[in-house]
């Protein structure tokens, strides 16, 4: 009896003991919280070019990230986002936890790698090589033979211009298909448009435009009415119909940048200024300037620069829609020719132009308060500046002053300069790349075109 009682006692016991213990209550796992931010603070890029991803996610969560809902074999809490391929996509990342997900996304878009820059076009050397495109990036990168890298084709023989209308690249070479002798290599042709961020070609014209005698330059109101300058004068090409017309009275048109405003073209003609119109057939006016114009350039104010060399040497502002004289500086110092170019002997940002008459002395004049001073002999400041190829250009957005330069002639145009100098607080050269030209035709900013 006595051992029934001990044994009752002892489970009695052994239950109260369980019944008293506490209960493990399993609590339900949180959804893992996750944030991305752009590091890069930059909703689009160019081609090839890299943002930066930063993902923000509850601790002890594994990270993947995927770009267009394809995964991508990164698991770190950066993502650096490199693409090619042109348009929107979206950046995801996915934070996991005890079978527990969540996710973020984020969208960027990728342009043309050449959508923002600086374009050098080259002539190349006519008896050995075709024409070329130097690009350099907004971030100072160059990209050589731009052109020849996005198509596998050279531009043509002896490139001379370019423009920029509609997304559209127009590039114009004075020999156009005929290939350098002896180079082996097929190009383009005469007249060749690509697009503008690509740089893929769109389209070629050769024998539509056998006319011509050695053209030299080319400006874009559109598609039907693209301007080309010749030996001749002016002509317009339509590229819908392949018609080509030429504008009655303009022979005299000068071998030098023609300039647009206003859905209006205005080329340099001896002692003149023509203005030429969409869809017409002659010109609308020849503005005397009664001297010897040397540049033509948009204003910033859509007017019209123009510099004259006839003693007294003056820049001139015409309005571009009556085309009255404005306002007309003397120029005190230096001189604002176009050498043997075939670029204008001034450029201009707001109302501050350059000049330097094809040589490595640079001028500056102030417009507004009809100021000339000297800022820089390049030579005193860039190894081997020997011969000015064209004349310098500014731009208009960060008022630094580009400079083509080449040793000399001979093998030694080989060894060349692409100098940039910053006139905002003294005179300092802020870029120079070396050895990227072959006999620069020109200095084309992509803002300019804007």
């Amino acid at each position: 009896m006595n051992k029934s009682l001990i044994a009752a006692g002892s489970l009695l016991t052994l239950m109260i003991a369980s019944c008293s213990k506490d209960d493990v209550i399993e609590q339900p796992v949180a959804t893992p919280e996750i944030s991305i931010s752009n590091i890069s603070s930059e909703s689009s890029v160019a081609q090839g070019d890299t943002l930066y991803f930063k993902a923000k996610a509850s601790e002890g969560s594994t990270l993947s990230w995927s770009v267009d809902g394809t995964p991508a074999s990164v698991t770190d809490s950066v993502f650096k986002f490199v693409s090619v391929k042109l348009g929107a996509h979206t950046i995801g990342v996915t934070a996991s936890k005890s079978d527990k997900q969540s996710s973020a996304q984020t969208e960027v878009t990728v342009y043309g790698k050449y959508r923002n820059g600086t374009f050098i076009l080259n002539e190349g050397n006519m008896t050995s090589e075709n024409g070329s495109l130097t690009f350099i990036s907004t971030k100072g990168v160059v990209t050589d033979s731009a052109y020849f890298k996005a198509n596998g084709t050279f531009l043509g023989n002896v490139a001379q211009d370019l423009f920029i209308n509609n997304n559209k690249m127009y590039i114009i070479s004075q020999n156009g298909k005929t290939n350098a002798v002896g180079s082996g290599f097929e190009n383009d042709g005469m007249l060749i448009v690509a697009n503008a961020e690509t740089l893929k070609k769109e389209a070629a014209y050769n024998e539509e435009l056998t006319v011509l005698r050695w053209p030299t330059h080319v400006a874009v109101l559109n598609e039907q009415n693209i301007f080309l300058r010749d030996n001749n004068g002016i002509y317009r090409f339509n590229a819908t119909t392949k018609v080509l017309t030429f504008i009655k009275g303009s022979r005299s048109a000068a071998k030098l940048t023609m300039a647009v405003s206003n859905n209006k073209v205005f080329v340099a003609a001896g002692t003149k200024v023509y203005v030429v119109e969409a869809d017409k057939d002659t010109l609308t006016v020849a503005i005397d300037m009664k001297a010897s114009v040397s540049g033509v350039v948009k204003a910033s104010d859509g007017n019209v620069w123009v510099s004259t060399t006839t003693a007294p040497a003056k820049i001139s502002k015409i309005n571009y829609r009556d085309y009255s004289l404005i306002k007309a500086n003397e120029i005190s110092a230096g001189a604002v020719g176009a050498g043997f170019g075939a670029t204008p002997g001034i450029t201009a940002k707001g109302d501050t132009l350059y000049f330097s008459n094809a040589t490595t002395r640079i001028f500056r004049h102030i417009f507004t308060s009809n100021s000339t001073e000297f800022m820089v002999d390049a030579k005193t400041m860039v190894e081997d500046a020997g011969i000015v190829y064209n004349n310098i250009a500014v731009h208009p957005v960060t008022g630094e002053v580009y400079l083509n330069t080449i040793k000399g002639y001979g093998l030694n145009y080989l060894v060349n300069n692409i100098s940039v100098f910053n006139f905002s607080s003294g005179t300092k050269l802020s870029a120079n790349y070396k050895n990227y030209t072959n006999f620069p035709a020109g200095i084309f900013f992509t803002d300019g075109f804007k």
